[in-house]
């Protein structure tokens, strides 16, 4: 039994977890990606399919943070998390939208309850120092037996098959694309005065430049996978978002992805974790409780009315 400051935590986490998802789905300009502006470099999903997916995911993070609380065994997360894969393919007609924000959101979550049922103060370093301490055993052997057993995914072909350091790898090592690069990225900017968005905007290039995005791997191969990296770079060296006509070069390089089917799912879902990550060190406990939806009140009001929620997704 959790207790009542537990259990509100984890509330918050997930509530905070939907918010992130949102987030960076309502972000524009992303090369290649999915907004409320366009589909990106994707025929297969839309805005609307991806806010079917997020609510079809809304009560997954809760019970990752429940289950953390209650030191579960990673086990217990892997089974919580393909249930929540089931929801979202029947939210989505089979279309991946969220498998990685499934894996390495959920992860965090977990850590985030676990940390609150110990009554530690919610610190990235607490965070990352949680989860390799409770479940860093298990992230190892299930990096090594992904890495060997038959490709469950496309990211996870394209990561055997280039030398990539997948998911997998990535969550086995206390997610260091996210700790040292995105979070300290979208906290810089923050910091010099930018505004939610272009910090965003900046964080999702900054991950661009050094992430092994399977997702790029798997559409553009070897040579896609590079372009994107020095394409991130070529724009953080001139300035990033500090130029002043930063819209117009990422929308420049999204119209370039879109035309060679380049997509960097990866990057975006550690920027999603990251947009969690920095909500949760920063939103009051009290303020969060006090936020009646999981989604902002700020989604447009033509994607509602294109959502169909099943209800038996609920």
């Amino acid at each position: 039994m959790l207790s009542v400051a537990v259990a509100h935590e984890a509330r918050r986490i997930a509530r905070c977890a939907v918010r992130a998802l949102y987030a960076e789905l309502a972000l524009e300009p992303k090369p290649g990606l999915v907004s409320f502006r366009d589909n990106g470099s994707h025929t297969d999903m839309t805005a609307a399919s991806l806010m079917n997916s997020l609510f079809a995911l809304r009560h997954y993070f809760g019970h990752m943070a429940r289950a953390g609380a209650q030191a579960q065994p990673f086990a217990v997360l892997q089974a919580l998390g393909r249930q929540a894969e089931q929801r979202m393919c029947q939210a989505t007609g089979g279309v991946n939208t969220h498998r990685g924000a499934v894996f390495a959101l959920g992860l965090l979550c977990a850590a985030g309850g676990r940390l609150a049922a110990q009554g530690e103060a919610f610190t990235a370093p607490a965070l990352r120092q949680c989860l390799l301490s409770g479940w860093g055993p298990d992230l190892h052997a299930h990096a090594q037996q992904a890495a060997q057993a038959r490709a469950r995914s496309n990211g996870q072909a394209a990561a055997r098959r280039y030398g990539l350091r997948g998911a997998a790898t990535e969550a086995a090592m206390g997610f260091p694309t996210l700790f040292e690069v995105t979070l300290p990225a979208l906290q810089a900017a923050l910091h010099a005065g930018c505004g939610a968005r272009a910090a965003r905007v900046q964080a999702l290039f900054a991950t661009m430049a050094v992430l092994d995005d399977t997702n790029t791997a798997h559409r553009g191969g070897w040579a896609g996978a590079q372009f994107v990296k020095k394409s991130a770079w070529a724009f953080l060296d001139a300035g990033g978002v500090m130029q002043t006509d930063w819209v117009l070069q990422a929308r420049a390089m999204h119209a370039d992805f879109v035309l060679r089917r380049l997509s960097p799912g990866g990057a975006a879902d550690v920027l999603a974790a990251a947009c969690w990550l920095h909500e949760m060190q920063q939103q009051p406990l009290e303020v969060a409780r006090a936020v009646p939806a999981a989604v902002p009140a700020a989604v447009p009001a033509a994607v509602p009315a294109a959502v169909h929620i099943d209800p038996a997704l609920a």
